[in-house]
């Protein structure tokens, strides 16, 4: 059921986003969409239909129609008659017109909490699993299973509406909003498992993005989001090798790289710097600008966005990630002492760059330690085989 399984990983977000809506209850939309992917299982062996969402949509309707005529609260009665007479396109009220992005700003609700905020709407609007979330937060699985069941019941227990948040309400669920794009992005560009590239996940965000940019143009930060991930799609045809190889920026093939996308996050990155209003979005972008600019990246300017990015976000990862600059302006040996001082111990990407670092240093029974480390952490199958593969090289490096 290869089939499906694409399907549910294109439209499980829109579908809940859109029964949400229908039906104004989260919890009931997104079991509906489970049971019709259940009967989808049953009735698909041989082909699926020729609009696949649209049939996920109709049979939920059906199944959550059914549900609620077995149950004999005067709720669920009422439900029930809301339900059957609903519109077919009812009439959007506010200035957010998008069921997903609509979707996003109710479940990020300021009841909720920042972590329950992004992992449900994650769960809800990518369909991503515990696991892919928990590996984006670098948290146990059981942490953002417990958080997603207790955001579910404040929903309920304190009567959040799903309802178009009015334009005054925007700005205060801003950075929870941003912070699901995001991560709903990086993990179409890196996988938690399977492939390494969901660009179904990834062009999801970047269109969600803009339908935010064109609701927020005077938000610098939703401006810096939107050029970080077209910069950063922008080098994705290059990301894979023709057998599907994981392959890392310095190796790439910049040829390849989209040079409208480039274009278009220079743009923005442009604007950003005209308002004068620096923030982490908007770093990042500006470094993904200067890797796109030119036949090579100019690492010192690259090292001075990561020491601004650390004074606006202080974070073990945003460290590793100017480490890495580190070495490139000032060698391995003083971005090894950076490294070593991080406390992310089961980030798989922190092991992959020491390994680098001490292969660099010519410490190689350390190096081969430190991917071994990496390959037991890494989840997603290519970055295995890319880890397996320099490890190998460190063993018997290249004459």
């Amino acid at each position: 059921m290869a089939r499906l399984d694409e399907v549910y990983r294109a439209e499980y977000g829109r579908c809940v986003a859109t029964l949400t809506r229908v039906l104004g209850d989260i919890g009931l939309a997104e079991e509906a969409v489970q049971d019709a992917f259940a009967v989808a299982v049953r009735k698909w062996a041989e082909a699926p239909p020729p609009n696949p969402g649209a049939w996920i949509v109709t049979t939920a309707r059906n199944r959550a129609i059914d549900r609620l005529r077995r149950e004999s609260t005067r709720e669920a009665r009422h439900a029930q008659a809301q339900l059957l007479h609903q519109p077919d396109e009812p009439e959007e009220v506010g200035p957010v017109r998008d069921d997903q992005l609509r979707l996003i700003f109710t479940c990020c609700h300021p009841a909720l909490s920042p972590l329950a905020r992004t992992a449900l709407t994650l769960r809800l609007l990518g369909g991503l699993e515990v696991a892919e979330i928990a590996r984006a937060y670098l948290v146990p699985e059981t942490t953002v299973a417990q958080r997603i069941v207790r955001a579910k019941k404040k929903i309920r227990d304190a009567g959040i509406p799903y309802r178009v948040p009015e334009a005054a309400e925007l700005p205060d669920r801003l950075s929870s909003v941003l912070a699901v794009l995001y991560l709903v992005f990086n993990e179409g560009y890196a996988a938690t498992s399977g492939q390494l590239l969901r660009t179904d996940l990834s062009q999801e965000a970047i269109r969600l993005a803009r339908a935010l940019a064109e609701l927020m143009p005077d938000e610098p930060e939703v401006t810096g989001l939107l050029a970080l991930l077209v910069l950063t799609e922008a080098r994705r045809p290059a990301r894979v090798g023709p057998n599907g190889e994981l392959v890392v920026l310095a190796e790439q093939d910049r040829a390849l790289w989209d040079r409208e996308l480039i274009a278009e996050g220079h743009s923005l990155v442009r604007q950003c710097l005209r308002r004068g209003q620096p923030g982490p979005y908007q770093v990042q972008a500006a470094i993904g600008a200067v890797h796109t600019d030119g036949p090579a990246t100019d690492w010192t300017q690259v090292l001075a966005l990561y020491d601004q990015l650390v004074e606006l976000s202080p974070t073990p990862i945003v460290a590793l990630n100017r480490a890495v600059a580190v070495a490139e302006v000032h060698g391995p040996a003083l971005a090894l002492a950076i490294v070593d001082e991080l406390d992310l111990p089961s980030y798989h990407l922190l092991h992959a760059t020491r390994a680098d670092l001490l292969a660099r240093l010519d410490r190689a029974s350390e190096a081969v330690a430190a991917y071994d480390e990496a390959i037991a952490l890494a989840t997603n199958d290519t970055e295995r085989s890319f880890l397996a593969g320099r490890r190998l090289m460190v063993q018997a490096p290249p004459s």
